[in-house]
């Protein structure tokens, strides 16, 4: 059991930036983020620890925390909104002037981002914010590699009218 928990330590060591980031960006709220984090691995933890194989552990987690944040929603009723206040995005050597015109900047993006559906807006999370490569994408969203490109070409133009018309 201890080999278990250590495999699984590394395992929560590894993706949990990523999660609550893709999370964060799904909620705005870092409380709510933390939870679903943390029941998301709670959830996984209960599956991995009973010895079920888990064929790709990182879309097993990305598909749980997907799945609890549409039950956040369905729950709570919510919009999907994001802020511009993550402390994961700005860099905290910038002046002020520039952090203020990058601010400006990921609220525009970041609005944008919350008017294109869900898919387009995960592909694009997973992508440029996780730097998971499209093989990975496609084998987390069960479509072929050309399919996820052309995902993510059409999510990318969605977001670039979406920012057009801000």
């Amino acid at each position: 059991m201890a080999d278990v928990r250590k495999t699984f330590g590394q395992i929560y060591d590894r993706y949990i930036e990523k999660i609550y980031r893709f999370i964060f960006f799904k909620v705005n709220s870092q409380e709510i983020a933390e939870d679903l984090a943390s029941e998301t691995f709670l959830k996984t933890w209960e599956v991995f620890k009973n010895g079920k194989e888990i064929e790709n552990m990182q879309a097993f987690l990305y598909k749980t925390a997907r799945n609890l944040v549409i039950d956040y929603y369905r729950e709570k009723g919510k919009v999907q909104i994001v802020s511009a206040d993550n402390p994961l995005i700005t860099d905290p050597s910038q002046n002020l002037e520039e952090k203020e015109m990058l601010r400006s900047d990921i609220n525009v993006v970041k609005g944008a981002l919350t008017n294109l559906k869900e898919d387009y807006q995960n592909v694009i999370i997973w992508h440029y914010l996780d730097d998971l490569p499209i093989q990975e994408i496609s084998n987390m969203l069960g479509r072929t590699e050309e399919a996820t490109r052309v995902l993510l070409h059409r999510a990318l133009e969605a977001l670039k009218n979406e920012i057009k018309e801000a």
